[in-house]
């Protein structure tokens, strides 16, 4: 048959040869089969679980419906119901039968299991316990290649072991050359501070010799008759004064270990001191000596000006100050006793002592509900048993704290038990301003040193208020999450402010931002009792856990804790200078600290 020739044309197709798999293609087969594998395994282990407690089955027992099921599951099952779990076929513990079959499958799954996992050893183990038949020369093969392994893996573990204490030991030399190394600049730092020692000793011997010589030029101008016998007994007693003080004057450039100063002419309670707190002095004069140090080092060389006119260099210049204030000190005596009891209010607890700016007056207020003015100098020097007040004010409540104005003389101001903040005029003995914001007692209050009339004060209703003398309400109120104790102005600022709270921190405040504090300073364990600025930049923190701590307030760092008296109950007072740091203790003693090592004075004062 002819095909017609309008019919389209067709593309010719080529027949496909069958072509070999490709290698590429070559690992899809064992894929699937590991995939197909693994999938029938699943199944498997999903017929090897137990219906009721969903593991594998153990001590298999089969249903009279067909089912199985461990027989513990099995058991207690029926004891409730009498049902089959999968079909509901009535069962009781007749109709149930071991399955051996499936017990001798379930333990060789499991051995199975094991080998599948098992270590190349535990096959090896395996076998032998199996009874598999091995030769005598497969054996020493076997034991050859053991021994080889052994020895191997003790020889690594050997090099580990000297590695790690080959690092120790290298660390090791590396700290105690670092320490070697501190040692010797310390040995050097403390050899020249020696010289410089030396050094001004001569000077001020040789200035004492040249004075003595002077005067006995003068004795001999004048002429005076025995004057040279008087001028050599003179002497003479000169000499053995200073040979009793054991001054030793030496070439500095001789000196040695031998050659050290002798402290027979030092008062042996200084020296007792001294040796106390030996270690405490000792830490204080390296990390000063230190500092210096690398200070000198960084500047490439050291700096003529810093060095003082008596050769110091600043570290030990500072460092004699501290001595010298730790050590001119030996105890606390008593001086005045005011009595602030009468026959009239004998409540006697003063709860604030404050002086006035120059120091001349000073007055006391507690539960006698009576501010008493004194003046310093009277109560100092008139020996009198009774020490009478040059005024007194009579408040409504009990009072917590007083405040002198730095800047009017006549002002002080009160915080009370009522919470009421008031300002008075010494002069006139009245109030000039009362506040009455406060809910609850107002446990402290404070002028500020450099804005007269702005003072603060802190509740216990959670506020700390900003007043001033020229308005009668609050100018600012910050609230707090604690009971607020202690409250103080920076005494060079008038926007810083310093609180004192229970919740065991110090909170340090810039007013022009109050939404939260600048500082928080932590690491009381009690509650926060005082807090007082000894300057600008160096705040002091009492607590009832005992503890007085020292504070950075410009860096906001910890400087120093202060351990010794006991304060775990009640507010037993705080007093700074610029130098101390002095505050009662629960033992009727008066404790007295220097700022700058932990040094603490010898009190030898009982308050009783």
């Amino acid at each position: 048959m002819v095909e017609s020739p309008m019919a389209g044309a067709l593309v010719p197709a080529v027949k496909s040869e069958q072509q070999p798999p490709s290698t590429a293609d070559a690992p899809s087969q064992p894929l699937l089969q590991v995939v197909e594998e693994e999938k029938a395994e699943t199944e498997t282990d999903k017929d090897t679980l137990c219906p009721i407690c969903m593991e594998i089955i153990k001590d298999a027992f089969l249903t009279a419906c067909g089912h199985s099921f461990c027989y513990m599951c099995i058991f207690a099952h029926l004891r409730n119901k009498n049902n089959c779990p999968c079909c509901g076929y009535f069962l009781t513990t007749k109709h149930i039968f071991p399955n051996l079959l499936l017990n001798k499958l379930l333990k060789r799954m499991s051995a199975a299991q094991v080998a599948k996992f098992a270590s190349p050893v535990q096959h090896l183990r395996q076998a032998l316990q199996q009874g598999y038949e091995v030769s005598i020369k497969e054996v020493d093969g076997l034991l050859a290649l053991l021994e080889e392994k052994k020895r191997k893996m003790e020889q690594k573990e050997a090099e580990t072991n000297m590695q790690i204490l080959h690092e120790f030991l290298y660390f090791l030399r590396k700290q105690k050359l670092a320490e070697l190394n501190e040692i010797q600049t310390d040995l050097h730092s403390i050899k020249e501070d020696m010289h410089a020692v030396e050094r001004y000793r001569k000077e001020i011997h040789m200035a004492r010799e040249r004075c003595l010589l002077k005067r006995r030029t003068l004795d001999d101008v004048q002429g005076c008759p025995g004057s040279s016998k008087s001028h050599n007994s003179q002497k003479t007693d000169e000499k053995a004064q200073v040979s009793s003080q054991g001054v030793q004057i030496r070439d500095v450039c001789g000196a040695s270990d031998s050659q050290h100063v002798t402290q027979l002419g030092l008062p042996t309670a200084r020296k007792r001191r001294v040796q106390a707190q030996f270690n405490d002095l000792q830490e204080y004069y390296l990390q000063k000596r230190r500092h210096w140090t690398r200070l000198s080092h960084k500047q490439g060389e050291m700096d003529k000006s810093t060095i003082s006119k008596e050769g110091y260099n600043p570290a030990l210049k500072d460092f004699q100050s501290v001595l010298t204030n730790f050590t001119q000190y030996s105890r606390l005596r008593v001086i005045a006793e005011p009595r602030h009891g009468d026959l009239f209010h004998a409540a006697s607890v003063v709860s604030s002592i404050e002086f006035d700016r120059d120091d001349e007056l000073f007055a006391t207020a507690g539960v006698s509900r009576r501010i008493k003015i004194f003046e310093f100098c009277s109560v100092v020097n008139e020996p009198t048993d009774v020490h009478y007040p040059i005024m007194e004010m009579p408040t409504r409540a009990k009072l917590s704290c007083l405040s002198w104005s730095k800047h009017t003389k006549n002002h002080i101001a009160s915080s009370d038990y009522e919470g009421i903040v008031t300002v008075w005029d010494v002069t006139t003995r009245q109030s000039v301003m009362e506040y009455e914001e406060h809910e609850k007692r107002a446990w402290s209050v404070d002028f500020s040193c450099t804005e007269p009339t702005m003072l603060v004060s802190g509740s216990d209703d959670f506020k700390v208020k900003i007043w001033c003398t020229k308005q009668e309400a609050s100018a600012l109120s910050i609230d707090m999450k604690a009971n607020i104790c202690s409250v103080k102005y920076n005494p060079g600022s008038s926007v810083h402010v310093a609180v004192g709270s229970a919740d065991r921190n110090i909170h340090y405040y810039d007013l022009r931002n109050i939404s939260q504090p600048l500082y928080v300073f932590s690491g009381h364990r009690r509650a926060v009792s005082y807090v007082k600025f000894l300057s600008s930049n160096e705040l002091a923190s009492a607590s009832i856990d005992s503890t007085l701590r020292l504070w950075d307030v410009r860096e906001n760092l910890p400087i120093r804790t202060f351990r010794g008296h006991t304060n775990e109950k009640n507010f037993v007072g705080l007093s700074v200078n610029s130098e101390y740091i002095a505050c009662g203790s629960e033992t009727n003693e008066v404790f007295v600290y220097h700022k700058s090592p932990n040094l603490q004075l010898p009190t030898e004062l009982a308050l009783m």
